[in-house]
């Protein structure tokens, strides 16, 4: 491994799940070795981390890490590139970055596949470019490549200004789509057509399949709900219409009436991230850098933060966005 920058000890300080898991008072700070760079990876000087709901599932013992992963949270972190392994060839000490992690990204140091890093870009500094990874490889592959959205056709998102929602309704926008979004009070789907949506459903008052109906149905559904969903969404959708799930906020068991999957010829799939082969999460990485990369140095896609934290303060990061009054992500700056 090539010299590691301005590093003066090995040691670091990360978030720990004191006893393996627990509630969000379960993270605490405490002294970690500093990782080091094997074949391939470059070591980061983290400045900022984002806190993403399956943080909060792994803190709860619900989403343990993929093999080889570390079991310090954190799926995207932006800094400097402190240290680079052999045959690492893109990136160089000092280069700055934000990168999709395996974990570890709570953490004053971590360390990344280089193939998984991307440069910050112009404009932002590092806690928005912290906040980028994770949704926008998330939204990409899913509303992009799984959901295959085109310009001309009609978005709607569940949990509208989640970090993923937020996410979605600029990069849906940017490819030119038309938005709809679910959210649960008046408030914040205000918020969410103040970021660009079209329409904005309060779904604890309105019925969202007769207002998606009225507005000529909807081709893909982004949907980190499901439960009670499942069935509306099946009516909302047109005929060759996607429903794609990322998430079971409300309940993982449903029920299919497949009749009506055959006669509208839908197609239902969803994916998570995290467990994807390092080949295939770079693949993802290189097509978000090639298509959402211009769109937000143009100023088409902004990163929202709602809120940040001191990296010590993890506990009441994971607190506040367990509560669920955000709009956009909640950060940790290290």
């Amino acid at each position: 491994m090539q010299a590691r920058g301005d590093i003066m000890d090995d040691t670091m300080i990360a978030v720990s799940i004191e006893g393996g898991k627990g509630p969000a008072s379960a993270l605490v700070p405490e002294q970690r070795p500093i990782p080091t760079a094997g074949p391939g990876e470059i070591l980061i000087k983290t400045r900022s981390a984002g806190v993403n709901r399956p943080d909060i599932l792994q803190r709860m013992g619900f989403y343990p890490p993929p093999p080889g992963a570390p079991d310090i949270l954190g799926l995207e972190a932006s800094g400097e590139v402190v240290g680079v392994g052999e045959g690492t060839m893109r990136w160089r000490v000092g280069d700055q970055v934000t990168a999709l992690l395996g974990g570890g990204g709570y953490a004053q140091y971590c360390v990344v596949d280089g193939r998984h890093a991307l440069h910050v870009p112009k404009g932002l500094d590092f806690v928005q470019a912290a906040a980028l990874p994770e949704t926008a490889l998330t939204v990409y592959v899913n509303v992009f490549e799984h959901g295959a959205l085109k310009a001309g056709e009609t978005l709607m998102i569940h949990g509208a200004t989640s970090g993923i929602g937020v996410m979605a309704i600029q990069m849906a926008k940017a490819a030119g789509a038309k938005v709809i979004v679910t959210a649960r009070s008046a408030e914040k789907a205000a918020q969410a057509l103040a970021l660009g949506a079209d329409i904005a459903v309060n779904s604890s008052s309105e019925d969202f399949v007769a207002v998606a109906q009225a507005a000529g149905g909807v081709d893909v559904i982004l949907d980190m709900v499901a439960g009670p969903f499942f069935a509306q969404n099946i009516e909302a959708l047109n005929t060759g219409g996607r429903l794609v799930h990322i998430a079971t906020l409300s309940g993982a068991n449903v029920e299919l009436n497949i009749m009506k999957v055959m006669q509208k010829r839908l197609i239902i799939t969803g994916s998570t991230l995290r467990p994807r082969s390092a080949d295939e999460k770079a693949r993802i990485t290189a097509a978000v850098e090639a298509t959402v990369w211009p769109w937000i140095e143009a100023g088409k896609i902004k990163a929202v933060v709602d809120k940040t934290f001191p990296l010590e303060q993890a506990a009441e990061a994971h607190a506040y966005l367990e509560a669920g009054a955000h709009v956009g992500k909640v950060m940790l700056v290290v």
